[in-house]
């Protein structure tokens, strides 16, 4: 095979690809949802003070329970990684509302209340928050113990459509979630972007929250059965996304959502 016929191949498949995933987003009933804004403060935190970090954790839920109560948030948790990587945080806290001002108005409301002063946070190597939002999420009202949140970072590529990651969602992502979270594996996922850009504007971000352990590998399971019968949605993801620079992460979590 000559290597402009390999070229030009190749074109045609991605091409087919997109234009699959194109129809079916066109006949799709999924739809964007109010923005949700999730912060996240994110510590490294030396392994001889997590007891301590638990604690610090726990000071501050008088706060987010009254935000969840009077509807200013409608989500808050904490994460502690199962999975460690050098540069990783160890530790971070989450909580989310329909407005930037909600989660802001909270979190000076923890600052003001002393939560960012305590010697365990002083302890830290390492801190850095981060505020996203989405279009793209559902969850199950109520509150978790130690389930799993299972993270994935994607980074587009230089030529990929500007809708490339509302497209992903409708088609591919969305759908898979919701039978997910309809069969119970799953409490919640959302399919996040940088509402504040510390990072390139080119990622994007899924996050799940699985049931308990077997959660995971049904969400595998399903994903690879997605692949086989819907081939042209993962040739079309791979044409729009630099798996190069994928990276996952799993947290054990503790969660309330409203």
């Amino acid at each position: 095979m000559s290597t402009v016929w390999k070229v030009a191949t190749g074109i045609c498949t991605l091409i087919a690809a997109f234009w699959g995933v194109t129809a079916y987003a066109q006949t799709s009933d999924v739809k964007e949802k109010p923005p949700l804004y999730t912060y996240v403060g994110n510590w490294s935190v030396p392994r001889a003070q997590w007891s301590e970090m638990e604690k610090q954790v726990g000071a501050s839920q008088a706060i987010l329970q009254k935000a969840v109560s009077d509807g200013t948030l409608v989500a808050y948790g904490n994460d502690t990684s199962l999975i460690h990587t050098p540069e990783g945080s160890t530790q971070d806290s989450f909580w989310s509302a329909n407005s930037m001002a909600g989660v802001i108005n909270v979190l000076e409301q923890i600052y003001k209340a002393g939560g960012g002063n305590s010697p365990v946070l002083a302890a830290a190597t390492k801190h850095w928050d981060a505020i996203y939002v989405s279009r793209h999420y559902n969850w199950h009202s109520g509150s978790w113990k130690d389930v799993y949140t299972h993270s994935s970072s994607y980074k587009l590529k230089a030529d990929a459509p500007e809708d490339a990651v509302e497209t992903l969602s409708k088609t591919l992502i969305v759908p898979l979630m919701e039978k997910q979270l309809a069969a119970g594996s799953i409490h919640e996922y959302e399919v996040d972007t940088q509402a504040i850009h510390t990072e390139a504007p080119d990622s994007f971000y899924i996050f799940y929250i699985a049931a308990n352990a077997e959660g995971l590998d049904k969400v595998n399971a399903a994903l690879r059965d997605a692949m086989k019968a819907n081939p042209l949605g993962g040739q079309a993801f791979g044409s729009m996304v630099d798996f190069t620079a994928h990276r996952d992460g799993l947290a054990r979590t503790t969660a309330t959502y409203k």
